[in-house]
């Protein structure tokens, strides 16, 4: 095996056979190492040398792993430490865990099973310094916040920059929560209009007998309950961009009206006579197949043609898995930016294995549920709501030994109530309906909680 150039390990440990054998086991395999016999002269080096793992042994003279740990993460918080032990003692293995260890290994152990923990930190270390350069790019690229490393995304992204130098109108289609309006806002931030107003409308919850006049406005008298003019959506957009999600829930009839605005850039208010002249650029999306709607009568083949001027498809996140572990550390960051918070290889690989019908939304909500869950900054397999993993009942039973029976209730009632926000897209009405509660007692379950809805 042999590791990425510049991997920098060091040993402490010591005992002087294992202490050289590691070293020249390690040193062979191409990576940068350093042993110490004591955790002292070790702390010194870490002091003044950056490494990217600690293996570490816990029973030492002096001062032992576990103190070397909770010291190292405080000099290097992002430094992985792997603890080393011969005495089989579940108890400071776990503990070791508990304060921020990476793993451990039972002494005697095959190389191999350390080979394996440092290529999973390498891959994690790669995973971290892409999403820095990405976040590097959001900061010096204003509005682009479309995280993902995958070649879907790459495409995705060199469309976008391409059509936001033009005035042209976009259709971006894709499953619920891939991220639409997000695309979108890139768009307009990166367009010749960002100084300009950004109108998003959701075509899905206006009713039919308000449809036309938010779009449109109307004038004094219009209709009964019409006491004064007011602007539409397309008038308050002038000179910027109208995003129009959910075009397919436009009412049939009003189709033509939205038409004829796009063909012509004016129209009229409900109850008025004369045209108002707007500069807007159209974007719309959807997440139904508009070509199928045309075939049953439910769509307009010339709106169709008219918003499909440049088409943009998103990729659910099932088909672009490698964006997952990014997304899981762009979203912590976020949510955690100064704490250490650290996600196992079980928990990684499950949340990449799961196929995300609620795309990138569903796993925002996710990681947000587990960083509330996690303990000293650990995230466990325990955390993993019962829709992503559902243990089995052997593995049940040592969660009856980790987790009180108090931790165990609110960690099902989070789920819960997060399954149910997100089915209902964050309509706390909608919500307490789902989970059968009168909406005052959600609201106060979702404030005790700190859920974000």
């Amino acid at each position: 095996m042999m590791s990425e150039k510049g991997f920098k390990i060091m040993i402490v440990e010591d005992e002087r056979i294992l202490r050289v054998s590691l070293t020249d086991e390690l040193d062979e395999a191409g990576y940068d190492v350093e042993a110490f016999e004591n955790a002292k002269d070790a702390l010194e080096k870490l002091k003044k040398k950056k490494f990217d793992l600690v293996l570490t042994d816990i029973k030492m003279p002096e001062m032992d792993g576990i103190e070397l740990l909770q010291k190292s993460k405080q000099i290097r918080p992002d430094t992985a430490v792997i603890m080393m032990t011969a005495y089989g003692s579940i108890d400071s293995a776990v503990d070791a865990m508990k304060k921020g260890a990476y793993d451990y290994l039972n002494k005697p152990f095959q190389m191999d099973e350390l080979f394996m923990l440092i290529s999973h930190i390498e891959d994690y270390k790669k995973v971290r310094e892409e999403n820095q350069q990405l976040r590097a790019q959001l900061e010096t690229t204003k509005g682009d916040v479309f995280v993902g490393k995958s070649k879907a995304v790459q495409e995705t992204m060199k469309l976008v920059h391409k059509v936001a130098q033009t005035d042209s109108t976009v259709l971006i289609t894709g499953e619920t929560g891939t991220g639409k309006e997000l695309l979108t806002q890139t768009i307009h931030e990166n367009s010749h209009r960002k100084d300009k107003p950004f109108i998003p409308v959701n075509c899905a919850v206006l009713s039919r007998e308000i449809f036309e006049s938010e779009l449109f406005g109307h004038e004094k008298g219009a209709f009964t309950g019409a006491k004064g003019t007011r602007q539409g959506r397309f008038e308050l957009a002038d000179g910027g961009t109208l995003y129009l999600d959910d075009v397919d829930d436009i009412p049939l009839d009003l189709q033509v009206k939205l038409l004829r605005v796009l063909q012509e850039r004016n129209f009229e208010r409900v109850g008025g006579s004369h045209a108002i002249e707007v500069d807007v650029r159209v974007i719309s999306s959807t997440k139904a197949d508009l070509k199928k709607l045309i075939e049953e009568g439910k769509f307009r083949e010339d709106l169709y043609y008219r918003l499909n001027v440049f088409p943009i498809h998103i990729k659910p996140l099932r088909e672009r898995k490698e964006d997952i572990p990014v997304l899981i550390d762009y979203f912590i960051n976020q949510k955690s930016p100064l704490e250490s918070i650290n996600i196992s290889d079980n928990v990684l690989n499950i949340l990449i294995e799961y196929d995300w019908p609620g795309n990138v939304r569903e796993l925002k909500n996710i990681v947000e549920r587990l960083l509330l869950l996690s303990e000293n900054g650990d995230i466990r397999m325990s955390s993993l709501p019962a829709e992503i993993y559902q243990p089995e009942s052997e593995k049940e039973v040592h969660r009856l030994g980790e987790d009180s029976l108090e931790d165990m209730v609110r960690n099902y009632e989070i789920g819960l109530i997060q399954q149910a926000l997100d089915k209902s897209n964050g309509n706390k009405a909608k919500a307490a309906e789902l989970l059968h509660l009168p909406a005052t007692t959600l609201r106060t379950k979702i404030s005790k909680y700190g859920i974000e809805s």
